[in-house]
């Protein structure tokens, strides 16, 4: 790996006596280029553009704070310093093993004409397929205890667009349909916002390194002039309080030239700091099953009583099941004191280290091991931050002891209504994605760390490529997975994952729990997907850990369609978009990282579809077997979903095959090379 830090003269001053431009700066490759004004009151903005044409019109940069005057006008220009960076860089698990991670960057410094004469620096990384800014406080007597009312950074998108979103601080987080309509019709939005120009530029307004701050959304102000709202503290009459010095997360735009190019960008990821755990060879990619799905099905319940899923019984039974068809890990749901309280109403009363009279958690862990299967700890906190941090020294100890790897961390809980410990030893009842539970999921992970225990979080706090540095963050929900396909109403829709993959997935890994080979839901309810659909989304959306969801008995029932979930990795060396638009459909290649085979998924909407892929990503050194899960005919979400044809041929490379993809339909895929 190559590393290089090198100042640059990649700032043009520009100073005519009438112009507000003070600064600007291009991207390696010249794609991109951001310009900084300062107009007449001492309003700083910025500008983006790509070959030449504005994409990002003029937009504002500043603070409200509680406690002092605003920080967004009076400020003059007080210098600027350039840099060049250009390394490759490892993850330890991902959609990429290698990333490149090549910008400019340019850090402007403000300082206020009048007094106080406050300073702050704004730091510009331009990347050929996209832009992250932030800003640095300095440290400086007159602004050290810094209380945040709001941001006032705006992104102006320039050119008339439309884009896929879903509302910001919506009482259920997260966990929406995505509404498509004009950009101009756009309320509040969380991020990551989808947009498409009319011109054909598709843009991803997001953020990077969400660390002790709060989480940010986006409220239309006027025209397509949108405007960070962040996440309410109730702690505080601020939403952020920080000390100085001290930096904002960074603002994120992946600009792209099609749907593709903004899933391949790895700008949130480049924007975070390296790992910082330092060896991280126990954390794993797996498969696993659990003591889940029967439970939304209500065949099981979570509480105690005659129908308990989690018993000492049931999990001996998916402890064999796992260990007989190549699954790493079993989840356990509702094993601990008490899942009987109501889950928004109450939760104090919930233990974390004393399991119901049913589950022997000591013996259980035991047999496991001896089968080579681990158990996945479960730690659903209803919300109640408070009890589950008082608890969680204790938890992982018992956890780790026992030899689990791995827990699923949950915050079912209405938005602002998760209580929060503050420090004047008062309850505060904060939203998922307020400064308050950034820094919580942060301690839960390092706590984790501690004891090589990866985390995978539900009802989470949005995902801003942490797991660069804290790579035991391994997966996350935060949108709607397949749990609405058993009680939603609606259910997720055929173009769903079609739509995860250009919104949702651009943040990172999502544990969408997908193979749901029965394709029914509670009361018999219809899942929306053929068979290959259900495959497909092991490829396209993608985790470390992903799930076999169904029951047991319906891998049996389908054997065909379930050597695909047990042949599927999760960990891979490389990724390609193939082709695909938000909401319609979207093909996708990844190579295994421990083997030469690819794996192809395609998935579509609710039309019929045909899709030509050129498989000019296998290589020529092998000879290629395609093992091949296609909709059938006849196959239809609604009227025939498990008509599906399962087949090998040889394939070579560069070869083109059309995928028809019925309603709800999809492919699946494993080139193995011989």
């Amino acid at each position: 790996m190559k590393f290089a830090l090198i100042a640059l003269a990649l700032v043009a001053l520009l100073v005519p006596a009438k112009a507000d431009a003070v600064a600007e700066i291009a991207s390696p490759g010249k794609v991109l280029a951001v310009q900084v004004r300062i107009d007449g009151e001492g309003k700083a903005s910025y500008s983006v553009s790509r070959g030449g044409h504005t994409v990002i019109a003029p937009s504002a940069l500043g603070f409200l704070l509680t406690d002092q005057p605003q920080l967004k006008r009076n400020f003059a220009f007080a210098g600027a310093d350039t840099a060049s960076h250009d390394d490759t860089w490892e993850q330890p698990w991902g959609e990429w093993r290698f990333i490149r991670n090549r910008y400019n960057e340019l850090r402007i410094h403000l300082k206020e004409k009048i007094a106080p004469a406050r300073r702050l620096d704004v730091v510009f990384r331009v990347y050929d397929d996209g832009v992250g800014f932030r800003y640095e406080f300095p440290e400086q007597v007159v602004l050290k205890n810094v209380h945040i009312a709001e941001e006032v950074t705006e992104f102006d998108v320039a050119d008339p667009a439309e884009a896929w979103w879903e509302v910001g601080g919506d009482w259920n987080s997260y966990e929406q349909l995505y509404q498509h309509t004009r950009l101009d019709a756009v309320s509040q939005a969380h991020t990551p916002l989808t947009i498409k120009t009319d011109g054909g530029v598709y843009i991803a307004i997001h953020e990077a390194a969400l660390v002790d701050y709060a989480g940010m959304w986006l409220k239309r102000i006027d025209g397509q002039r949108l405007r960070s709202v962040l996440s309410p503290s109730a702690q505080h009459a601020a939403k952020v309080v920080r000390t100085a010095p001290f930096t904002s997360p960074w603002r994120t735009l992946i600009i792209a030239d099609s749907a593709a190019g903004l899933y391949m960008s790895h700008l949130e990821l480049n924007l975070n700091e390296p790992n910082a755990l330092g060896d991280v060879s126990w954390v794993r990619p797996y498969k696993y099953v659990g003591i889940w799905w029967a439970m939304h099905l209500t065949n099981w319940t979570w509480a105690s009583g005659p129908h308990h899923g989690a018993t000492t019984e049931h999990t001996k039974q998916y402890i064999d099941f796992a260990a007989a068809n190549g699954f790493k890990e079993v989840l356990v749901e509702g094993w601990n004191y008490s899942w009987d309280d109501d889950w928004f109403a109450n939760g104090h009363s919930l233990s974390y280290t004393q399991p119901y009279p049913d589950f022997d958690i000591k013996a259980l862990a035991a047999y496991g091991k001896a089968k080579g299967v681990k158990i996945i700890g479960h730690h659903e906190t209803f919300g109640k931050v408070d009890n589950y941090e008082a608890q969680l020294s204790g938890a992982l100890d018992l956890l780790a002891g026992l030899g689990y790897d791995s827990i699923k961390t949950g915050y079912v809980a209405d938005e602002g209504g998760l209580t929060v410990l503050g420090e004047d030893g008062k309850l505060s009842y904060e939203y998922h994605d307020g400064q308050a539970l950034a820094v919580h999921h942060l301690k839960v992970v390092t706590e984790a760390a501690k004891r090589h225990i990866a985390v995978v979080d539900h009802e989470p706090i949005k995902d801003t490529g942490l797991r660069r540095t804290y790579p035991n963050w391994v997966s996350r929900e935060g949108a709607r997975g397949q749990e609405y396909n058993a009680w939603g109403n609606p259910p997720n829709p055929p173009n769903h994952e079609s739509l995860l993959v250009f919104t949702r997935m651009l943040a990172g890994p999502f544990d969408f729990t997908p193979g749901v080979l029965s394709l029914t839901g509670k009361g018999g309810q219809k899942i929306q997907n053929t068979v290959a659909h259900q495959l497909a989304d092991y490829i396209v959306i993608y985790s470390p850990v992903q799930m076999a969801a169904d029951l047991p008995e319906n891998y049996v029932k389908y054997p065909g369609p379930f050597q695909f979930i047990k042949d599927v990795p999760t960990d891979w060396s490389e990724t390609r978009v193939l082709s695909g638009e938000p909401g319609e459909f979207a093909v996708m290649a990844r190579k295994d990282r421990n083997s030469n085979n690819w794996y192809l998924g395609a998935v579509g909407d609710n039309t019929k579809r045909r899709v030509a892929v050129k498989l000019d990503f296998l290589d020529n050194k092998h000879h290629w077997v395609a093992e091949t899960y296609l909709d059938a005919k006849d196959a239809d979400w609604d009227s025939n979903p498990h008509a599906i044809n399962i087949a090998r041929r040889a394939v070579t490379p560069g070869e083109t095959l059309t995928l028809n993809l019925a309603r709800g339909g999809g492919a699946a895929i494993r080139f193995v090379a011989k």
